[in-house]
Order: structure tokens, then sequence, then C-alpha cells
């Protein structure tokens, strides 16, 4: 796989990794934010500050956003992360002297993996810690918000990939835990990517962690000039990458939300053409970027759970 959510200028990111859940952080390096839209397709998310990023409602910019693991227990992180860019007074301006950092967030769940250690507030200000570090590579796999994660029978993790769409990069960060599989139970070919394949015989050994409830969480990023409505088309268009990488996908018990920005200063919007073109690669993304998580999930004698690199054939 190439490219990362760090191929769009002014984003970083940073991880907390515990040893079976995690924090990822992934922070608009420009204080004044980067326009931000959602789209809940899952029947059980667990998010935060979603409501305030449709396009109808007064905020239209986010200062980081926090993906974790731990269910509804791990969206205090995002309480870590608020503060910690509040201390650097980074923020949404309320009134003079007072600025507050907007941090929406969502939310895997992850706790019949492992010990069930549960990510809060703290792990958040260490992830926001670690986006500031300079010269990293881009990690993926079993790192952060993916550190616990399942794809279906296999090990999930935190996947990245970017494209180039015209004039414009486009590009996904998305921690894969679907209740779906990524692979084709009858001949063990990755849905969405041809060239990667799991022995069949060993994948139809293997059973799922007993999880009633999953969910795949990831954003995508774009240097494109999006209006607010265009950032939710962007958004929506991702959830088809989803559907190709996962079947089934959007269960009752997933909660797949897919957040998206755009790091453009200016929101003047693209023509029809052009949205068209960034959607598809939206989609394109997000179906490379859960690949790449699976692909890239290491091999753990702690956790009950088959990694990819244990059965690829």
């Amino acid at each position: 796989m190439s490219g990362s959510l760090t191929d769009i200028p002014g984003l970083a990111v940073g991880h907390h990794s515990m040893e079976s859940t995690g924090v990822t952080v992934i922070r608009v390096t420009d204080g004044d934010g980067a326009l931000a839209a959602v789209d809940v397709r899952g029947g059980g998310p667990g998010t935060r500050e979603t409501d305030l990023l449709e396009p109808h409602n007064t905020v239209e910019r986010v200062h980081a956003i926090t993906l974790a693991g731990g269910s509804a227990f791990g969206l205090a992180a995002a309480d870590g992360v608020m503060r910690g860019l509040a201390q650097q007074k980074v923020g949404f301006p309320v009134t003079q002297g007072i600025r507050i950092p907007i941090v929406p967030g969502a939310v895997i769940f992850d706790l019949l993996v492992g010990k069930q250690s549960l990510p809060g507030a703290a792990q958040g200000v260490e992830a926001l810690k670690d986006s500031y570090r300079v010269g990293q590579e881009p990690r993926r796999g079993s790192v952060g918000a993916g550190c616990g994660a399942t794809a279906g029978r296999l090990r999930g993790g935190v996947g990245q990939a970017a494209l180039k769409v015209g004039d414009y990069c486009v590009a996904a960060l998305v921690v894969a835990n679907p209740m779906g599989e990524v692979v084709n139970p009858q001949d063990g070919v990755f849905w969405a990517d041809p060239s990667h394949k799991v022995d069949p015989e060993s994948f139809g050994k293997l059973s799922a962690t007993g999880a009633s409830l999953n969910t795949t969480i990831g954003v995508i990023a774009t240097d494109a000039p999006l209006t607010s409505t265009q950032a939710k088309r962007l958004a929506m268009s991702g959830h088809d990458g989803l559907s190709r990488a996962v079947r089934p996908a959007h269960l009752p018990m997933d909660g797949d939300t897919l957040f998206a920005l755009s790091t453009a200063w200016q929101p003047l919007g693209v023509d029809t053409p052009v949205l068209a073109h960034l959607c598809s690669g939206a989609a394109e993304v997000v179906s490379r970027a859960i690949v790449d998580a699976v692909v890239s999930a290491a091999v753990s004698e702690d956790l009950a759970v088959t990694s990819y690199q244990e059965i690829a054939s």
C-alpha cells in the first residue's frame, strides 16, 4: 500500500498504543482548524460531537479528531486531546480570551480482545503529544486505536492510503474493526484487493472473537477547497469503499463512522465534475486503507486473534 493521511498538508497523526487498545489522534496543524463533516452508517455508533458537524449547524472547523478503542469508555480520550490543545491556546474563539478546541471522535468495540484496559483522557494526551513528533514515518497495523481491532476472523488495525485526484490529493486513515469479513471465505482473496490472499483452508478453521459489536471508523482528508456540504458528500462516498472492502458492512452491530476534512484555507467549493472524482477517490482510499490495516497487523502470541501474516497465501 502507498500513501498516508499526512500526504495532505496541514495534518499530523499521533498514536498511543496499549496492550489491546489505544488512541489515535488526527491533529490539524493550523490553529484555525480544518473544515469537517461526518457520515455515520453503522447501527451502533459510539461518537462525540458529530451533530456539530452537520452542514446546517454553526461550527464548521475542527482542531483534531480522536479515534479510540474501549467502546464508549474510549470517548473520554477526546477530553485529554481537548485539554491538551487548550493548553496550546488552540480552539474556537468563543469570546475574548476563551477558546474551545473542537475535537469530534469515534470509538471501536475491542473489549473482548486481550485485557480489558480502557483508554481515557491521559491516553488521549499521550496520543496528542505523539502527533507533535517530527520526522515520523506513517505507522499502520497494530498501533494506536487499532491495537485491539479485529476484521471478521482476522486481526484488524490502522490502515492508511492516499491518491492523487487531478490537482488535489485524497487520503484516508481507517481503524478497521468490522463485523463482516475482509476476504472471500470461498477463495481467501481480499474483496477489495485480489493481490492479497489467505489460505482458504486455514481461514475456514478460524472463528471470530464472539463480539456482538464492532465498528470501522476513520478520517478522509483532502486539500481541495470543499464547502461543508461537499465535505459531507466526501464522507458519504467513503462508505462506498467500506462496502467494497467489507462484506457485509454497516450492520446493526457496527458503528461505522467516517469523518471528512478539508485543509484548504477557504471553502470556495469545487465544481461538480471535480467533486465526483474526489468522491470516487474517497471510496478508493478507504477500501485501500482497510486492506492496509489488515495486511499490516502484527502477529501476537498474547492476543487470541490470527493475523493475515500467519495464513497469507
